[in-house]
């Protein structure tokens, strides 16, 4: 298992709610094939430009430990769900 990074870009308007049950998803999936180290909610911020006409999206950041079939599992997701507006996932070099 490799170190990873990643960070998710919700949409702002998305209720708390379901901002944590759709993150508990991609936590479920990365904790099936690895472990999770950090979790760093960085909350809300002003976008750098706009997403699908969205000016802000709340970031959370996350340092896990996992095999290669969870992070496509992950991104494939991550593509699919509408009230992600970005995410990036990188391994970390050790």
């Amino acid at each position: 298992m490799r170190k990873y990074e990643a960070v998710f870009i919700f949409k702002s308007n998305l209720e708390e709610a379901d901002r944590v049950a759709l993150f508990d998803r991609f936590k479920g999936i990365i904790e099936s094939n690895g472990t999770i180290d950090n979790v760093d909610e960085w909350g809300l911020r002003k976008l750098a430009y706009e997403i699908k006409d969205e000016r802000d999206g709340y970031y959370i950041l996350v340092n896990f430990e996992a095999a290669y079939e969870a992070i496509q599992e992950v991104d494939r997701i991550a593509r699919i769900t509408e009230p992600v507006l970005r995410h990036m996932i990188i391994k970390i070099e050790e």
